[in-house]
């Protein structure tokens, strides 16, 4: 029971995680967009760091998931 809970806690820590780097990436774009120039490498990482920073959030909390 305790593994399914776990496979549950990583399956809902990425979705959050993609959802996370979507949202940096939408709003990367679009200020770039605004500035005539969109620097790809630039939307890239900072969107990866924005989905990491999620997925060391979602160690300290998860609310959709109970682990107890």
């Amino acid at each position: 029971m305790k593994k399914k809970k776990v496979l549950a806690w990583i399956l809902n820590a990425l979705i959050r995680a993609v959802r996370t780097m979507a949202q940096t990436a939408m709003a990367n774009i679009g200020v770039m967009a605004v500035m005539s120039q969109i620097d790809w490498m630039m939307v890239l990482i900072s969107s990866g760091v924005a989905g990491l920073i999620s997925v060391l959030m979602s160690v300290s909390r998860l609310p959709e998931i109970k682990l107890k």
